[in-house]
């Protein structure tokens, strides 16, 4: 039990990070269910919403940002806080909170960085810590590590810190790719979510459009052979054990599952997952494997493709923060295990305290 005492959580979204949007989507929907009758009895929550410039806003802004009283960009324009050149831990009441529950998607956030600035903080949050976090969100050193470890995975090249304005670099990555990466394939930045930055080519004419794409996000670049495949995902939670939800396929009407796709709610989420119960039982054990791996504990979702003409299946990539959102698959799985949102981020607190 936690005891009478509520608990303060101390929720953190928005972020400078390309995923900003995201995020207040998801903030929204965990601030709801913390604020819920039956959560209301437990949690109390303080809101602390990053901009896009990287400053923190007072609670009382961002929570009414997560109300719709005030919306994100308002808040920024008209300049609620003047924090220049002034620390954050200077402005920001952050005494009170018990347990801190980090929604900021993408990097500057997911990548490890929320996760060693609260460490100094002494308080527990929700989610894994700064390795497991750092692993997860960079493409090229995860799968390096699924290789080690022989997991299933699809064909793959990486590219780092490359020259792209260099005619001769061009010209070798472009021979490389189209020698070793059967066509289509998808050229990925090795640090972002949301499917952002990722372009599918289908032949050689269009890697290098794509590589720079990649690379205004991140210096360092995945190309990865594209398959028929079925997009199937699994939520991982826990500390020293690992649950697996059910196993869920979303189906997508745009040509691949890119970032308006993954917020469409016209997609069609099939959970669990029509696919035969040795596979299903095989993508658990696989999702917590590559948890394990990684250090990722908490929670997380882990992506999976399974191939349509072989069934084989292929590790994608986890999310060590997925999104909470309406259309969002994570808290969808959890639902179809049995734990609703009100129920699932409860149970997420009591994870963060080992309870």
């Amino acid at each position: 039990m936690i005891g009478d005492k509520k608990k303060c959580i101390g929720l953190i979204f928005g972020g400078y990070s390309n995923e900003h949007d995201v995020s207040i989507s998801s903030a929204k929907t965990v601030y709801q269910a913390f604020t819920s009758k039956i959560n209301k009895q437990r949690f109390t929550v303080k809101a602390f919403y990053i901009n896009k410039y990287g400053e923190w806003l007072n609670s009382d802004i961002s929570e009414q940002i997560l109300i719709g009283e005030i919306e994100s960009n308002r808040a920024k324009k008209q300049g609620f806080l003047n924090q220049e050149k002034i620390n954050f831990l200077e402005g920001i009441e952050f005494q009170n909170v018990d347990v801190w529950f980090p929604l900021l998607h993408g990097f500057n956030g997911e990548d490890g960085s929320i996760h060693g600035l609260l460490k100094f903080t002494k308080k527990p949050l929700v989610g894994c810590g700064i390795i497991g976090s750092a692993l997860g969100m960079d493409k090229i050193t995860m799968k390096t590590i699924f290789s080690s470890l022989k997991l299933p995975q699809a064909n793959y090249l990486a590219f780092q810190n490359k020259d792209f304005n260099d005619k001769e670099v061009i010209n070798n990555c472009i021979n490389e790719i189209s020698k070793k990466i059967n066509f289509p394939a998808f050229v990925k930045p090795s640090n972002s979510g949301s499917s952002l930055g990722i372009s599918k080519v289908i032949n050689e004419s269009e890697i290098l459009q794509a590589l720079k794409i990649a690379s205004e996000i991140d210096p360092r670049i995945l190309v990865e052979e594209g398959l028929e495949v079925r997009e199937i995902e699994c939520g991982i939670i826990g500390n020293s054990k690992l649950l697996a939800s059910e196993i869920g396929e979303v189906k997508y009407e745009s040509e691949w599952y890119d970032y308006d796709s993954k917020y469409n709610s016209n997609n069609k989420i099939t959970i669990p997952a029509e696919i035969d119960p040795k596979l299903t039982q095989q993508i658990k054990e696989i999702a917590i494997q590559s948890c394990r791996a990684l250090n990722i504990f908490g929670f997380a979702r882990v992506d999976f493709f399974l191939e349509k003409s072989s069934n084989r299946i292929l590790l994608n990539e986890i999310n060590t923060i997925p999104g909470f959102t309406k259309n969002s698959m994570f808290p969808m799985l959890w639902k179809s295990s049995g734990l609703n949102i009100q129920q699932l981020v409860a149970k997420l607190v009591d994870i963060s305290l080992d309870l």
